[in-house]
C-alpha cells in the first residue's frame, strides 16, 4: 500500500511537470525535456484515435507493451494495428528521433524487434534503421501537443489503466473461473515446451538436448544466446570424454572448467579487464595452462557477453562453474538416465525437493570465495547454483524434457509422473513477466499459488 501511494505520487508529480512545462508553454516545449517524461507523455497519448507515423500511416494501439528491465527495447512484445496488419515486437522511445543513433541502437540486434519508435521529435530525416537491416517506423508526439484543445485530457491522471484490456476482461470473472484459466494456460505452455523439446530430439542426441536446455536456463534471459552458442560449440560428449581417466574430481573439474571458460572467452588472457586480475591467482594460472594445451574450438568473444548489471551469483562464470559440477556428477550412467530416473523415483507429494536437490550445486575451493576471477566474495559463498534457479530448471527444463522422451522412448509411467509433479510444484521466484500480468488482469497475488499458474501467466 505504502509502494503504491508513492508510485501515485511520482504519477501526480511527472503529470504536474507536463501540466506545467508542456500545457502552459503551448507549442514551446522545453529543450531539456527528459526521457522518463516522453514515455509519460506516450502512456497518455497511446489510446486516442488517429495516430499516424511519420511516413503518414495511421496507426492503432492494441497492447503498449511491458517495461523492459533489462537490454533492448523500452516496451516488450507490444501489439500494433498497422495497414499491414497486426503486428508484435518492442517499441522504444526517445525524445529525439536521432537518438537512435546517437544510442547506436542501429548497432545492437537486441533492438532487431523493434515495430515503433516513438520520439517527441522527428529530428532527423534518416529512417530508424535496425541491426537486420529492417526499418521501424517513427511517431512523433509534438504534433499532437499542437493546440491547447490537443492537451488537455487526461494528461494528469494515472497511466495505470492505460492499454490493460486483459483487465477490462477478467474484471468481474469469479476466483475459481481465473483459477481455471490459469491452470489451463500452464498446462499449454507446458506442452507446448515439452513439443519444442520432442523437435529438437529428432535431430539431436537427448544427453545434448537436455545439457543445451539446462545452459540456456543457466544463462536467464540475459545470457541465454550466448549460453547456447557454447553448448553448441562445445558438446556434451567432448566434455564428458575430458571427466574421464584416472584422475582426482579436482582435476576433472580443472579440465571441465578450463574448456567451457575457454572455448566462453571468460579466462583472464581473453578479458579486455584482465589486467584487474591477480597476479597470483593459482587457480585461473590453472586454467589458463590447461586451456592453452587443449585442442580448443572456436572461441566466443566477450563482447556475446552480458556482463553489465548482473547480479555477482549470477555472473556466467559462475553458472558455467555450476554446469561442470552437473557434468562431473552425472558422468557415470549419463546425463539423460539419470535424470529420467529421479523424475521416476520422486514422490508426487514433495519430488520437487528431490528435482531441486539433484540440480543444486554447492562449490567447494575457488568458486566458493570468488564471484568471478580476481572478485573475491565479501563473505564466502558457495553456492552456484542454488534453490530457486534449481527450481526455474526443473520446471522449464528437466519436467518438459522428460514429458518428450518419454512419449519418444514409448514410456507413458514417465509422462504421467512429469504432470503429476509438475502440477503439484510449488511457486517459483516471480519475475517481471508474472508481476506485469497480475496487474494486467486485476489479479490477487494468493491466486497465482503454484508454478502451472505462474506459467500460465507467462503463457497469456
Amino acid at each position: 500500500m505504502i509502494k503504491s501511494a508513492v508510485c501515485s505520487r511520482q504519477t501526480a508529480f511527472i503529470g504536474l511537470w507536463i501540466h506545467d512545462n508542456v500545457l502552459n508553454e503551448g507549442v514551446r516545449l522545453p529543450n531539456n525535456l527528459p526521457e522518463r517524461v516522453v514515455v509519460e507523455i506516450w502512456q497518455q497519448l497511446m489510446d486516442r484515435a488517429g495516430l499516424t507515423t511519420a511516413g503518414g500511416e495511421p496507426i492503432r494501439i492494441i497492447y503498449p507493451g511491458r517495461k523492459n528491465d533489462g537490454r533492448g527495447a523500452d516496451f516488450r512484445d507490444a501489439v500494433i494495428d498497422t495497414s499491414q496488419g497486426i503486428i508484435k515486437g518492442d517499441i522504444e522511445v526517445h525524445v529525439k528521433s536521432s537518438d537512435w543513433q546517437a544510442h547506436r541502437h542501429h548497432q545492437d540486434p537486441a533492438y532487431n524487434r523493434v515495430i515503433l519508435h516513438v520520439v517527441m521529435w522527428h529530428n532527423r530525416q534518416a529512417a530508424t534503421k535496425l541491426h537486420n537491416g529492417k526499418t521501424a517506423p517513427i511517431l512523433a508526439l509534438d504534433k499532437y501537443l499542437e493546440s491547447p484543445s490537443n492537451h488537455g485530457v487526461g494528461l494528469v491522471h494515472s497511466p495505470a489503466s492505460s492499454g490493460m484490456p486483459c483487465l477490462r476482461t477478467a474484471k468481474g470473472l469469479a476466483s475459481h473461473t481465473l483459477a481455471e484459466f490459469l491452470d489451463s494456460a500452464g498446462e499449454r505452455r507446458f506442452s507446448a515446451k515439452a513439443a519444442q523439446f520432442q523437435a529438437e530430439l529428432s535431430q539431436t542426441e537427448a544427453s545434448q538436448c537436455l545439457y543445451q536446455g539446462i545452459m540456456g536456463a543457466l544463462g536467464y534471459v540475459k545470457n541465454k544466446p550466448p549460453m547456447l552458442k557454447l553448448a553448441r560449440r562445445l558438446p556434451l560428449q567432448i566434455l564428458q570424454s575430458m571427466a574421464q581417466g584416472e584422475v582426482s574430481d579436482g582435476e576433472r573439474l580443472a579440465r571441465l572448467q578450463a574448456l567451457l571458460l575457454g572455448t566462453a572467452g571468460l579466462l583472464p588472457s581473453q578479458r579486455y579487464d584482465r589486467h584487474r586480475e591477480s597476479q597470483d591467482d593459482e587457480w585461473a594460472d590453472k586454467l589458463e595452462g590447461l586451456w592453452a594445451s587443449s585442442n580448443g574450438t572456436k572461441v566466443l568473444s566477450e563482447d556475446d557477453w552480458h556482463l553489465f548489471k548482473v547480479r555477482p551469483n549470477n555472473f556466467p562464470l559462475r553458472r558455467i562453474a555450476a554446469m561442470s559440477y552437473l557434468i562431473l556428477r552425472y558422468r557415470e550412467r549419463g546425463l539423460v538416465e539419470q535424470v529420467v530416473d529421479m523424475i521416476k523415483e520422486a514422490p508426487v507429494s514433495g519430488g520437487y525437493l528431490r528435482l531441486e536437490k539433484g540440480l543444486g550445486v554447492t562449490a567447494h575451493g575457488y568458486w566458493a570465495s570468488h564471484f568471478d576471477f580476481g572478485l573475491n566474495c565479501r563473505t564466502n559463498n558457495p553456492t552456484l547454483l542454488g534453490r530457486w534457479r534449481a527450481a526455474d530448471i526443473a520446471v522449464n527444463v528437466l519436467l518438459p524434457f522428460a514429458l518428450a522422451w518419454g512419449k519418444l522412448d514409448s514410456q507413458p509411467e514417465v509422462k504421467e509422473k512429469t504432470f503429476e509433479l509438475y502440477r503439484g510444484y510449488p511457486r517459483l521466484a516471480a519475475n517481471t513477466v508474472e508481476r506485469h500480468m497480475i496487474k494486467q488482469l486485476g489479479l490477487n497475488n494468493s491466486l497465482v499459488n503454484s508454478a502451472q499458474r505462474q506459467q500460465g501467466l507467462i503463457h497469456i
